[in-house]
């Protein structure tokens, strides 16, 4: 099929979608009968009540997809009658095209609309699940710096920080950083949270910020005062995690958050440069 084509059908599809009062998108069956090729209602009728039927068996409640209408329409003579006519959801659209006639080109067509709108819905999520995580590693780097920081004022070195953190990794995991660099086949130049999965990430982040205000707050001068405090902070924040059935140390590693961070920009670049697609990373 042309892409030229394809953009036609597509618009012509989007251009009957109507909204309800309270902004709710619809289309209405009598004219996605004609948009899918089919001339006789009472045919497009048998597809409708296959869609119906696989909404059902999906758990979804079908008046809320396929919900039935009266509308006036004009004959020819001039005069008006009512008709039988239903509202469909977008996903009441796509469960008709997937129990539509293949052999019609236009239920060809909305087979792969669909399909292409669905992966399309499938790499936004992965890639917002993917800037969630880069954003949660920059929050990360920028409260251990605050600790740093604070720690140098305090004690009046920043030294013991890798020996401060190292300590919280090991309350959080319940392994020291080395054992999780292995396990996770971290290079050892490379720091463990960039492998860490987003969840991690986050818990030693308000691990960190805890301490920080605790050492703040009580004027902690030592490091023995600050590793003790942050050890309480991780092991609270473990706790947290093994009630809820989130294991830390047994976690697979994500990937290195360097490389999904290159691609994110490289994918926006091009984005920019062809807004109208969506290509796989």
């Amino acid at each position: 099929m042309e892409t030229q084509h394809i953009h036609q059908l597509t618009n012509t599809f989007e251009g009957h979608a109507q909204q309800t009062e309270g902004g709710i998108e619809y289309w209405l069956a009598r004219d996605l009968q004609h948009l899918l090729g089919y001339a006789k209602w009472e045919n497009f009728l048998l597809v409708i009540g296959k869609a119906k039927t696989a909404c059902e068996v999906s758990g979804q409640i079908v008046e809320n997809h396929f919900p039935d209408v009266r509308k006036m329409v004009t004959l020819g003579s001039g005069a008006q009658r009512e008709i039988d006519d239903i509202m469909l959801s977008r996903y009441a659209c796509y469960l008709i095209a997937q129990n539509g006639d293949p052999r019609k080109l236009e239920i060809a067509f909305a087979q792969t609309y669909f399909a292409i709108q669905t992966r399309r819905a499938e790499l936004i999520e992965q890639r917002l699940l993917e800037a969630e995580r880069v954003s949660a590693r920059k929050k990360l780097s920028e409260t251990e710096k605050e600790l740093s920081c604070l720690i140098y004022e305090q004690t009046g070195g920043n030294q013991d920080f890798a020996l401060i953190r190292s300590k919280g990794d090991h309350a959080l995991f319940g392994k020291s950083t080395q054992a999780m660099k292995a396990q996770w086949r971290v290079p050892d130049n490379r720091p463990l949270a960039d492998f860490a999965p987003t969840i991690i990430l986050k818990a030693k982040d308000f691990a960190t910020e805890i301490t920080i205000h605790n050492a703040r707050a009580h004027n902690m001068g030592s490091e023995p005062e600050i590793s003790h405090e942050h050890v309480t902070n991780n092991k609270a924040v473990r706790d947290t995690l093994l009630n809820r059935g989130i294991r830390p140390e047994t976690l697979p590693p994500a990937e290195d958050v360097k490389k999904v961070e290159r691609r994110l920009t490289s994918d926006e670049k091009k984005a920019l440069k062809n807004p109208d697609t969506l290509e796989d990373a």
